[in-house]
């Protein structure tokens, strides 16, 4: 074989080693790329997997202390008109249960700002029943009254009303997003 023929053979050699190459590399680069693109969507969908669960906790928290709140109200009008308690009882009996269970969820997924909030109105709102209990013939502590509970229940709907509100505020949903 002559120099030319050895030349020849040695630019093929190169020309088909490069188209493979070439091939390969781009192989790679693709499968780099679609591995960078699926750990993107996976990021999107657990970004928005865990939004939704914080959603639905603050939804079961806020409609769990609203039944609450209602339920103490219709305790102390039952009280205020010496009614049979029986019933009112139960349904408060169960919206404190309730309240608690989606508590207990919150305590596990919210972020600090919502549980302080919702750590003092778990709070207020124990203390609250407590005194409507004493009030229902429990002995009765000083300040215990239907006053002092109807305060306590109005100062109650404003904590929920500035947890609602940070809560709204972890979502991104400002009232500015209304046209409010």
């Amino acid at each position: 074989m002559d120099f030319g023929d050895t030349s020849a053979l040695g630019v093929a050699v190169v020309g088909v080693a490069g188209t493979l190459l070439s091939a390969l590399l781009t192989q790679r680069a693709a499968d780099r790329s679609g591995r960078r693109r699926q750990e993107r969507v996976e990021e999107v969908s657990d970004r928005r997997r865990r939004e939704q669960e914080l959603r639905s906790c603050y939804v079961a928290l806020n409609m769990a202390a609203r039944q609450y709140l209602a339920a103490l109200t219709d305790q102390l009008h039952a009280l205020v008109r010496e009614e049979d308690l029986q019933e009112t009882w139960l349904r408060l009996t169960g919206a404190r249960d309730q309240y608690r269970e989606a508590y207990a969820e919150a305590q596990l997924r919210v972020p600090e700002s919502v549980l302080d909030l919702a750590g003092r109105f778990s709070h207020d709102l124990g203390a609250l029943y407590g005194m409507v209990r004493r009030l229902d013939g429990g002995p009765t502590r000083t300040g215990d009254s239907a006053v002092a509970v109807r305060e306590n229940i109005d100062a109650l709907w404003a904590a929920l009303r500035r947890m609602r509100g940070e809560m709204r505020d972890q979502l991104g949903a400002s009232r500015a997003d209304f046209g409010r």
